[in-house]
């Protein structure tokens, strides 16, 4: 055992935030710690780091425990005189002010920090992967890590899930990374409304074992208060309930009525839905031979790419390699320094901002998706601001406070409910994911399938590209681009098959990687995922079609059916005509999709 909690209760004036906890790591434990976003996941590892004292219950601890922890803040639990140096660097604070070993650079090498760089002119990102990296460092009994994959790219996600997956090694991590958490947890803690639940089991398993034991909770539930409104309506049923032979039944209805106020219920999930504009034109934009450099370094060149209506494409690639900048080449923000990039006609953009620079810090969370309004125009028509936001998990309360009291995934939340707000045909999305918990994360993708128009997505969520994309670019760093069809599986399919073969052949390959996956996958016209969808239905429709036109002309054939009344001959006419007219639709459909 490394740490224990007993009884652990913690509140901060409203519900407990954890009521009656339970916990025990093991050695060699790696735990993904799950819940919604506020649910307390970052309190718990503050609570088991010693930076938090809960206000009942005991915590224990293996004696001489040494512990690795990243906050979710930067600067918290590190020396304030070590983090408040201008001079400080890197790898001084990496190691806590000392000079540092050969493994420590190692680290720092493999998050892509430049070790001897002045820790406060890094950027925000750039100091949790210095934090990271002292979290790593030092070989620690237990690491706490909280959303260690931000800011990190695939290469380094990838390094830094091997890295805990090491022998005797014992790690607790809050992650919102699917593909992350299915590739190092052994067990899972949940905490849902206050409760922690331990499954000592694999993140896939957990989620099945989880949908069981709420569809329980619902069931016991709806029992529950089908016999508390049977009680509620024998109490009103006049003198009777309050004699004393019933006086037991009476204080079981106080007890149940104590129990009903106890019970949070179900928590509201997240709705959101696109309003969608009027269809832009066919070629959404077209780059021709485009290039640009920061510093003589280049980021684009030559690069040609065109993109079509109805495309859905995810950008990846290392972090500095050029995504961003790929993706303000593209909508105009920036001038290729060769080459011409091309925008279509009818097109109405709507951009996801990774550093969410499009909210006003002078104005609440409403006033910032609509702008002072009191309502704003949905899918279904005008709605009420305030009502608008529930959708997104807003009480008023939190709809009309100052935005600076938001949490990071509240923000996120903000951010889609203002993008949401108004019409669009081509959505860009830049680090979309971060800070979303795993049900908005779910819902966010459910709505992009949904959405018809054009997508452009940078992300290093390797579960979110393979569900919302069709297409990839890959930006390689030395400013070449590759383009190639799928997912992120589909091209480390790729990327390994080429590795694979020039360790086979090395002399005989005169071409980068990134050419090579450019090589064999070669853009071809394809299908979004809605529209695949669409297709695998058609010869379904089409043979209910078929059946359905064969028995009405079966019906209509027959003398005898013509001595019904006239309004019932009328309306199998009708019926046949619009089944022919759907069939030939569907048929003409047909031949699009699989033309396309």
């Amino acid at each position: 055992m490394l740490v224990e909690l007993q009884n652990i209760e913690l509140g901060f004036g409203g519900p407990p935030i954890i009521e009656r906890g339970n916990l025990v790591i093991e050695h060699g434990a790696r735990i993904c710690l799950l819940g919604r976003n506020g649910s307390g996941k970052s309190t718990l590892l503050k609570l088991l780091a010693g930076a938090m004292i809960a206000d009942d219950g005991a915590r224990r601890i293996m004696p001489g425990l040494k512990i690795g922890w990243l906050s979710q803040e930067v600067g918290f639990g590190i020396d304030g005189n070590t983090i408040d140096s201008s001079d400080g660097s890197a790898i001084e604070i990496a190691t806590g002010g000392h000079a540092g070993d050969l493994s420590t650079r190692k680290i720092l090498d493999r998050l892509s920090v430049d070790p001897d760089t002045s820790f406060a002119s890094l950027s925000g990102g750039m100091k949790r992967r210095t934090l990271l990296a002292r979290a790593l460092a030092g070989s620690p009994d237990l690491l706490l890590l909280d959303e260690p994959t931000n800011h990190l790219d695939t290469d380094a996600i990838e390094w830094l899930e091997h890295w805990l997956k090491s022998p005797g090694l014992s790690v607790m991590f809050i992650s919102h990374d699917r593909r992350f958490i299915d590739n190092v947890a052994s067990e899972v803690v949940e905490i849902d409304r206050g409760v922690l639940h331990h499954g000592r089991m694999g993140y896939r398993r957990y989620l099945q074992q989880r949908e069981a034991r709420i569809e329980t909770e619902e069931r016991e539930r709806a029992q529950f208060n089908k016999v508390l409104d049977e009680e509620e309506a024998w109490i009103r049923g006049g003198i009777k309930a309050r004699r004393t032979r019933n006086e037991g039944r009476v204080r079981r209805l106080q007890e149940m009525r104590r129990q009903h106020q106890r019970d949070r219920g179900t928590e509201a999930r997240a709705r959101a839905s696109i309003r969608e504009s009027s269809t832009s034109g066919k070629i959404v934009l077209d780059l021709d031979n485009v290039s640009f450099s920061y510093d003589d370094k280049p980021l684009i060149n030559s690069f040609s790419f065109r993109i079509m209506r109805g495309d859905r494409i995810g950008i990846t690639g290392v972090n500095g390699s050029g995504k961003t900048t790929l993706i303000n080449l593209m909508l105009g923000k920036l001038t290729p320094q060769s080459g011409t990039v091309t925008t279509g006609t009818k097109i109405e953009l709507a951009e996801f901002d990774q550093h969410r620079a499009h909210l006003d810090e002078s104005l609440n969370a409403a006033d910032n998706v609509a702008g002072g309004r009191e309502f704003v125009e949905g899918p279904k028509g005008q709605r009420h601001i305030i009502s608008y936001m529930k959708d997104y998990l807003f009480t008023p309360e939190k709809a009309r406070a100052p935005i600076h009291r938001l949490s990071g995934g509240e923000r996120a939340r903000l951010m889609l409910a203002r993008l949401f707000s108004k019409p669009f045909n081509l959505l860009v999305m830049d680090e979309p994911t971060n800070d979303l918990d795993i049900e908005t994360l779910e819902l966010l993708e459910e709505i992009l399938l949904d959405f018809d128009g054009t997508l452009i997505l940078i992300s290093h969520d390797r579960a979110f590209i393979d569900n919302v994309t069709t297409s990839m670019l890959h930006l390689d760093g030395s400013g070449h681009v590759a383009a190639y069809e799928g997912g992120y599986t589909e091209y480390e399919r790729v990327r390994r098959a080429t590795i694979a073969q020039q360790s086979v052949d090395p002399n005989n390959s005169k071409t980068s990687s990134g050419e090579t996956l450019k090589k064999v996958t070669t853009r071809q016209p394809r299908l979004s995922y809605k529209f695949k969808l669409e297709l695998e239905k058609l010869p379904g429709l089409i043979e209910q079609l078929e059946t359905d036109i064969s028995e009405l002309h079966n019906t209509l054939s027959h003398p005898d059916f013509y001595t019904k009344p006239t309004d019932q001959v009328a309306k199998a006419n009708r019926e046949l005509e619009d089944k022919e007219s759907a069939l030939s639709r569907a048929y003409k459909r047909w031949e699009e999709l699989e033309g396309a």
